[in-house]
């Protein structure tokens, strides 16, 4: 199926990196950023939170205490750590 092309309004920050993603070259190192990129955010989105109920999450932001949350926070935190240095 081809991509639909669907105009939405972009905050400059999303224009930054949605910019900064179409121009990396072609190749492994962009398959595999598109990949993770699509996991995290799928993960951010539905954390699938031990609480959970059909109406949704017990708490409203993802800097509560909860488990998956927290996982979530220390999987950035470590991303972050990762480029410290670069």
């Amino acid at each position: 199926m081809a991509d639909r092309l669907t105009p939405i309004a972009l905050s400059t920050k999303e224009r930054r990196i949605i910019d900064a993603l179409r121009d990396l070259p072609p190749g492994q190192a962009r398959d595999l950023l598109d990949e993770i990129l699509g996991q995290l955010v799928t993960f951010a989105q539905d954390p699938h939170c031990a609480e959970m109920q059909a109406d949704g999450v017990p708490c409203t932001s993802p800097s509560s205490d909860c488990e998956q949350c927290a996982r979530l926070r220390e999987i950035l935190a470590g991303v972050r750590r990762a480029f410290a240095g670069t």
